[in-house]
Formats: structure tokens, sequence, C-alpha cells
């Protein structure tokens, strides 16, 4: 059995999922998200971005996590700030030597629906269809959960 945390990083919102995977056995370990303060300095809302995913890490002691590819937006000072938040996101599983594995948008939804242009709504469905009984805290800990289902199909087909 492995523990995969899946993370979706955002400045404002950054969601974090925990599940067990053991073969093609998924099992729903934990969810939730990290709201920042928009009127805190930049440096102390990545610091509760980082803080927080190391409590979550010590907590829930995954073996391994995953994260989204992001692709660069219209507006480049969001891009910038998402890239900050992404980076403090990464250190937080390397702090603790925890294997980090990137993964396409459109793997994402095509290893959760089937289908690489799903919608966000088909995601958080097929996630509670196939995580029993979760009820994802928001769209940003539902994504971390479909990223986190993402690294447990794929990591069989890399032999991880």
């Amino acid at each position: 059995m492995v523990r995969i945390l899946g993370l979706d990083p955002s400045l404002s919102s950054t969601g974090w999922g925990v599940i067990d995977a053991e073969g093609s056995r998924l099992k729903y370990v934990a969810d939730g998200f990290i709201k920042t303060d928009p009127k805190q300095p930049l440096e102390e809302r990545l610091d509760v971005l980082y803080r927080t995913l190391c409590g979550v890490i010590e907590t829930y002691r995954p073996n391994e996590s995953s994260i989204e590819i992001i692709f660069l937006n219209d507006n480049p000072v969001s891009t910038i700030k998402l890239s900050m938040a992404r980076g403090v996101v990464v250190l937080a599983p390397g702090t603790y030597h925890i294997p980090l594995y990137q993964y396409e948008p459109n793997k994402v939804k095509k290893a959760t629906v089937g289908v690489g242009k799903a919608a966000k709504t088909q995601v958080e469905t097929m996630v509670k269809i196939l995580l029993p009984g979760v009820k994802p805290q928001n769209n940003d800990s539902s994504d971390a959960l479909a990223i986190a289902i993402t690294h447990a199909h794929y990591r069989t087909a890399k032999n991880v």
C-alpha cells in the first residue's frame, strides 16, 4: 500500500487530498484546502501555505506526492504569484524527501473521467465515484484528490 498526497496549488486556496492505493484499490484518507488572506503580505501567505502543508504531511505521512503541471495564463502577475505558490507547495514534500510526480491537466482528467477535455464538475463527480463516501471540502480539494488518483493510476504503469 502507498499513501499519496495530491496537491492543487494556488495562492488563494491550495487544495490537498490524501488517498491510499493498493493495486487498483483506492481508499480516501483526508482532504482540505489552505485559504490565505489576500490582505496579508505575499511572504506571509506563502508561509501559511508551507507551514500548513508541512502539518498535513506530518499528520498523514504520505509516501509519494503528486501535482498538476501549470500552464501560463494571460495575466503575467497572476502567473508569477501562482508560480511562487507552486514553488512553496513543491518545497513542502521536498522538505520531507517525499517523491513528487507531475501530471498535465489533460492526464488528470483522462485518468479520472476518461476524457482529456472533461469539465471540473465531471472530475468532481468521478472523484466521488472512485472514492465512495467522499465529500470534498471544495473544488480545490476535489482537484487535489483527482491528482492523487491520477498518480495512483499512472504509478503502476511507471512501476514506481
